[in-house]
């Protein structure tokens, strides 16, 4: 599947660190614009928190919609050829946001219309991303959790950036910046030297689609947990991604919004470490547990707590996020045969975030209705439930780690 025994059984291998920059970078840019620059940028032109949770979901919904396919074309192409394309379709339509905010204040339907563009390129792109980590090394928990580890300390720094470049300039120049990751991202992925064979055959759509669900759904672990986070995605995390950051900026102002969303990024940094270490024996029932610290968070934005304790609740937030991430992801990836990775991962892509876009347009109208702190006090019940309904399922529970 690799060019060289060497590329694999190390973990810092030239493959890697490639891979590793193009991902850094390209989440950088994107922690950057979202959900800082675009959640300032829709309120300062007027169109509220309904805006912002358009905006956001109209980045979420292709994703999606449109996986399942990305997930088809990464399993029957190169996989790092459907990742670079994406790349520079990415640029393309982030360059495109830029200008617009540089000419002036775009429409809201603009602003969504390249936001959807963006999430239908990743769709192209995530299954290849999560096909080309176990093909880099064999060390797959300690490389998934590398680029967690990276992606939490971007997650650190992109909003922190992106908050000084908002006071220096205007979110314009944030955007374009965004889209020049893609580049760079771009430029790393074509420097990877990865033999990936081929299949001879040419199977039809329609037999890849049915191939990829019968391996979905042969595992009774992987639709579990992702019917159970479709739950999740509509009533805790869609709803807390609209309205935790709008109330933050609303109450507590831009820079302290960049504040709480760089504390996310240490204890999902923490997390991260945390599942480079640790290697339980059932590793989703270890996920699950720490994924009960999200609570914190959404309790601390609907009790309007000061800033620090806001900050304190997104950091464990963030700590047991990324661990509940490691431990799912390495999971994926260790137990699903490399040819069917990208369509298994796209169905799981999916069902994991389907829902999500539906939270996050219809929290706006529910504070309207019932009051944000209503809807963000159901919000961390429902995250219990979730715990319990993972922790609840024996396939879930007592799934074994692969080494």
């Amino acid at each position: 599947m690799v060019g060289t025994t060497q590329s694999t059984t190390r973990l810092w291998s030239r493959n890697f660190i490639l891979l590793f920059t193009a991902r850094t970078v390209s989440v950088l840019g994107d922690q950057m614009l979202v959900p800082i620059a675009i959640t300032v940028a829709v309120l300062q032109a007027g169109y509220g928190v309904t805006g912002v949770g358009f905006a956001l979901a109209a980045n979420t919904a292709p994703l999606a919609v449109f996986v399942i396919f990305g997930g088809v074309v990464v399993d029957r192409f190169t996989p790092v050829r459907v990742m670079i394309t994406a790349d520079i379709a990415r640029l393309i339509i982030h360059g495109i946001l830029a200008i617009s905010f540089l000419a002036g204040k775009p429409s809201l339907w603009l602003i969504v219309s390249l936001l959807a563009l963006s999430g239908t390129a990743m769709a192209a792109f995530q299954p290849g991303y999560v096909s080309v980590i176990r093909r880099t090394t064999h060390e797959v928990q300690k490389a998934n959790a590398a680029l967690r580890v990276s992606e939490s300390l971007v997650t650190v720094l992109g909003p922190a950036l992106s908050g000084l470049l908002l006071a220096l300039s205007s979110v314009w120049t944030v955007v374009a910046i965004d889209a020049v990751t893609y580049l760079v991202s771009a430029v790393c992925l074509f420097a990877l030297r990865l033999r990936i064979p081929r299949s001879q055959e040419r199977p039809t759509l329609r037999h890849d689609l049915v191939q990829g669900w019968q391996e979905f759904t042969a595992r009774t672990w992987l639709w579990g947990v992702i019917v159970i986070f479709m739950l999740y995605q509509v009533t805790v995390n869609g709803p807390f991604l609209t309205l935790g950051q709008s109330l933050i900026l609303i109450e507590h102002g831009e820079s302290t919004l960049g504040f709480v969303m760089a504390m996310y990024g240490v204890g999902a940094v923490l997390g991260g470490l945390m599942a480079a270490r640790v290697k339980p024996q059932h590793p989703l029932r270890a996920g699950a547990i720490a994924l009960a610290g999200n609570a914190c968070s959404v309790l601390a934005v609907a009790l309007y707590l000061p800033a620090p304790a806001i900050a304190t609740g997104y950091a464990l937030h963030g700590a047991g996020s990324a661990f509940w991430l490691v431990m799912f992801h390495s999971s994926v990836q260790t137990k699903i045969p490399p040819e069917t990775l990208g369509r298994v991962h796209a169905y799981d892509v999916a069902g994991s975030v389907v829902m999500r876009p539906v939270g996050q347009i219809v929290a706006g109208p529910a504070s309207l209705a019932i009051g944000a702190a209503t809807v963000l006090f159901f919000s961390s019940a429902m995250l219990f439930v979730t715990v319990g309904l993972l922790l609840a399922v024996p396939a879930i529970r007592n799934l074994r780690r692969t080494d």
